[in-house]
């Protein structure tokens, strides 16, 4: 009976292999004894002569100039990267300089190997609308060769009605560069803090910072600390813990000429230098106006961490770690607004339940309160969110996931109290969308999953998954979906209340 309530659309996305960047590229580095062969490539470059290099160069720009943004600009910033290594810099000609820059350069297919789990949000730019459109913002998971998972957005125009119109993603990709941030010291002592790093070092440290600062005056203090603190045997340690912890919050941004669809937030930190994945963003309102905001999980190979971004306008975006219990594992969701004065989110701490963790003075998401546990056959392995709770007025709509047999993947949907989000108001007594023939098969079968959808005009727009094979959009109507929850109320013990 569920699964009759979400319609499916016709318009999907898929990976496109033409959509690369252009990343540095160092021989030998890959390899499984590393052996840097840069020196020797550099030498056999200069002793080309000035025609052939001339004719390399033509070459070059011809086959992949199109394909990229300011190509000439990589190549240099690509040689500067390795110029350390030329014993007579000055006696190369600037065209040998920039064929340097591309032998030490490759293109990377950001989503070749998949597509998937899409979240939705107005668009910041709602101009040349008739009644009845909005344009939204749709953040994707890119993944492409390794398994490296970097973020990626497309635009699209919902209504009149559930008319949908996905904009071409064509053009060259953008990665966004790093700018200068705004320190803040509360989430710099949290990092501290989780990792246990209390000592008179840390201390002096944060006492001596002021409550938003910058590099420099960040690396002020660390130079004014006394001597006979840093002479101490666990200085250097420390010291190097206070700099990591630090160097973890940063700021991206592209050139303003850049449309949405050819920005890429791609890893920037060791922390997820294997993968950003499943961006789950919400348009969050305050007191001092609307901002994107973001949580996504980072992967450096071997262990994962749970990170936020901030944006103002899609366009310069911060990234800081989230810290506490309430941030542990994958799939933390920010609600769109704050809950009594309260910042919350909705988490799977545990790795199979869906809590509520709410944020403290110390920013530090703090141990949650559990809302929903695996029950039903389709959710037995686990559950969590599908992205950010939806306001309606019947209460916080919260799209969820269950996996059941043979990790079969398919989306639900629970409703919480909007006063009192502690407490479970009723539940979809099925799936709501699941794999269907068309949609099992793919890079990872048997799923269909989403990062977080919206309500425009009455109708529930979900963006979602299937397979990681492509992304797909369906709709329902809210009044529907929350006269099917209330026919099913949650059992007694799912009435969590604080």
């Amino acid at each position: 009976m569920t699964g009759a309530l979400a319609v499916r659309h016709g318009t999907t996305l898929t990976p496109d292999a033409r959509r690369v960047i252009v990343k540095l590229f160092v021989p030998g580095e890959d390899d499984a004894v590393v052996r840097n062969r840069a020196r020797a490539l550099i030498d056999r470059i200069a002793h080309l002569d000035d025609e052939e290099t001339g004719r390399l160069l033509r070459d070059t720009f011809d086959r992949f100039g199109t394909r990229h943004r300011d190509l000439d600009g990589t190549f240099h910033h690509h040689y500067d990267l390795v110029r350390h290594r030329i014993l007579r810099a000055r006696d190369l000609s600037p065209a040998t300089r920039l064929l340097i820059g591309a032998y030490f350069s490759h293109e990377y297919a950001v989503e070749a190997a998949a597509l998937c789990n899409p979240s939705m949000v107005a668009h910041p730019d709602q101009v040349g609308l008739i009644a009845g459109q909005l344009r939204v913002a749709v953040s994707l998971r890119q993944i492409g060769e390794g398994h490296v998972s970097s973020i990626g957005f497309a635009s699209a125009v919902l209504g009149p009605g559930r008319r949908l119109a996905v904009a071409d993603r064509s053009g060259p990709l953008v990665v966004g560069q790093r700018a200068g941030i705004r320190h803040r010291r509360d989430l710099l002592a949290a990092g501290l803090t989780e990792a246990a790093c209390d000592n008179e070092i840390t201390a002096t440290v944060l006492d001596a910072l002021p409550e938003r600062y910058d590099e420099a005056s960040f690396e002020q203090v660390l130079g004014d600390l006394p001597p006979d603190l840093l002479s101490r045997s666990t200085g250097p340690g420390t010291l190097e813990h206070v700099r990591r912890t630090n160097a973890a919050s940063y700021a991206t941004t592209f050139p303003a000429d850049t449309a949405l669809h050819q920005r890429v937030l791609w890893p920037a930190v060791p922390a997820e230098s294997n993968g950003m994945e499943d961006a789950r963003f919400v348009r969050f309102t305050d007191e001092s106006g609307p901002v994107y905001r973001a949580t996504y999980t980072a992967y450096d190979g071997r262990r994962i961490a749970t990170r936020a971004l901030t944006s103002g306008d899609l366009r310069r975006f911060e990234i800081t770690p989230m810290r506490g219990p309430g941030a542990r594992n994958k799939g933390l969701a920010l609600f769109p607004r704050t809950v009594g004065g309260r910042h919350l989110a909705l988490c799977r701490a545990d790795g199979e339940t869906i809590g509520l963790t709410r944020l403290d003075g110390e920013n530090r998401w703090q141990e949650p309160v559990p809302l929903h546990a695996p029950r039903d056959s389709w959710e037995l392995i686990q559950v969590g969110n599908c992205g950010s709770p939806i306001e309606t007025d019947a209460g916080w709509l919260v799209l969820t996931h269950g996996v059941g047999p043979m990790r079969r993947y398919a989306i639900g949907a629970l409703l919480l109290d909007l006063r009192r989000p502690e407490r479970v108001v009723a539940r979809l007594p099925g799936a709501l969308l699941a794999p269907d023939g068309a949609e099992r098969d793919g890079y990872v079968p048997n799923v269909v999953y989403s990062c977080g959808g919206l309500v425009h005009d009455g109708e529930l727009w979900l963006p979602y998954g299937a397979s990681d094979n492509r992304v797909g959009f369906a709709t329902v109507p809210v009044a529907d979906l929350v006269a099917a929850m209330m026919e099913s109320p949650p059992p007694v013990g799912e009435r969590r209340v604080c």
